[in-house]
């Protein structure tokens, strides 16, 4: 568990970066903690050269590899935004790319390679999986690691020394938005397939203690192998609980794989009420499904993290709307990077352990800013700030990672492209009570 490490730093310090790096706890790092206040050594960290360098470990390749404009360009946005406002403490930031692929050796292999070049916060990795297989190894180093993407419940409790931070909210606050919209449709009974990895099993329980709650039944729970390449058989097991509708927790490839065999089974969207979620989430994923017939989607519907939660308002979105990529996640990791940077230059360092302890601070100020200059401009003139985010109120609990939830109800159509629905509100899952 790490709350321990976030009795000083408040629910908000999660927020910079729920992608922080965790520190292992048999690491040379010792960690005291006194009433509100706690001193943390890390045996790793480079104490900071003056130059703010970011390490972006996502999907070059692999299953996610479809969603990589999604994540990478806001990080790129998020850089030219700081740069050209004088960059970090006078100094510009600069940011290394390694592929994490959707493979925990690769990722491994890519961590190994932006440590070498002593980066001091590392973006990703997209995949939940990825990071639980990795964190440790960044942990190691001292480095802060911030992931706008990762959001399996199991993230919650890793022992991370106040080093590995999320933007995204976790799934046990999209299970219930799931199951929020099978209600609104009146589906009473569904049939869940999913990937059987740290993503799918927990966004499982998720929605099933959320519909069950609720009155609904799940009448089957089939886990696939996200590294297989026939799914029949499972596609039978869902046809024979014979449920109203089906819902598919996947990724662009293996999820397309899935409901091809689905498809073939009769319980294709042309079939039965078919749901997905973010993971499947992207304008191209058709194409892994049958590349010839961009309208084999439609009747999908799902959730999603939204990209403009209401109310945010940021500029960030008139700046990324110019990019034609689609948006799944594309706030949560520009707020990844700028939190990261703001706290660098609240602390005057580049170190990870005082860019950590710095989140608290830009995040529960007293003056609201949104652009990196204004905020920046404000720190300089000796004032305290409130980073408000692209991704909407950074409100998170004392493990660091958001209370709150925002969702777009979206859909395919008929050329394949994912939009929200028109008319449908966002759904929001709010944890704070407020």
């Amino acid at each position: 568990m790490r709350k321990n490490n976030w009795v000083r730093l408040f629910a908000v310090v999660a927020v910079v970066g729920l992608f922080a790096a965790a520190c292992d706890s048999d690491d040379d790092s010792s960690s005291t903690s006194t009433g509100d206040e706690s001193t943390t050594t890390e045996a790793g960290s480079s104490g900071g050269d003056g130059m703010l360098t970011y390490g972006q470990l996502l999907p070059e390749t692999g299953d996610l590899s479809a969603i990589i404009g999604a994540l990478s360009t806001p990080i790129d946005i998020a850089e030219q935004e700081i740069n050209d406002a004088g960059g970090v403490n006078g100094e510009p930031v600069s940011v290394i790319a390694a592929d994490s692929g959707t493979d925990p050796d690769i990722a491994s292999a890519a961590v190994d390679q932006l440590l070498a070049d002593d980066v001091d916060v590392i973006l990703g990795a997209a995949a939940s999986g990825v990071s639980l297989a990795v964190v440790d190894k960044v942990t190691s180093e001292g480095v802060v690691m911030c992931s706008g993407s990762n959001t399996s419940p199991e993230l919650t409790d890793i022992d991370d020394n106040g080093f590995y931070f999320r933007t995204a909210p976790p799934d046990k606050l999209q299970g219930p938005a799931m199951a929020q919209l099978l209600a609104a449709d009146g589906i009473t009974n569904v049939a869940i397939i999913a990937r059987n990895d740290s993503y799918g099993v927990g966004f499982t329980d998720a929605i099933k203690t959320a519909f069950e709650d609720g009155g609904g039944t799940v009448s089957a729970e089939v886990a696939y192998d996200p590294e297989g390449t026939n799914f029949d058989a499972e596609a039978q097991e869902v046809v024979d609980a014979g449920a109203e509708a089906v819902v598919l927790i996947g990724f662009n490839d293996d999820g397309g794989l899935v409901e091809q065999a689905l498809i073939q089974a009769g319980a294709g969207p042309a079939d039965i009420p078919t749901y997905m979620a973010d993971g499947s989430k992207g304008s191209s994923f058709f194409e892994a499904v049958d590349p010839a017939n961009p309208a084999v989607l439609v009747g999908v519907r799902g959730t999603a993290p939204a990209a403009s939660p209401g109310g945010a308002d940021h500029p960030f979105e008139a700046v990324y709307a110019e990019t034609g990529e689609d948006t799944i996640f594309s706030s949560y990791f520009y707020d990844c990077t700028i939190i990261t940077a703001l706290a660098a230059q609240s602390a005057g360092s580049d170190d990870p352990s005082a860019i950590k302890d710095a989140i608290a601070d830009i995040l529960t100020g007293d003056n609201e800013c949104k652009a990196f200059a204004e905020c920046k401009q404000l720190l300089e003139d000796g004032e305290t700030i409130n980073y408000e985010g692209a991704s909407g109120p950074l409100d998170f609990s004392e493990v660091g990672e958001p209370q709150r939830g925002v969702y777009d109800v979206w859909a395919y159509d008929e050329t394949g492209a994912d939009t929200n629905v028109e008319g449908e509100d966002q759904i929001v899952i709010d944890e704070t009570g407020s």
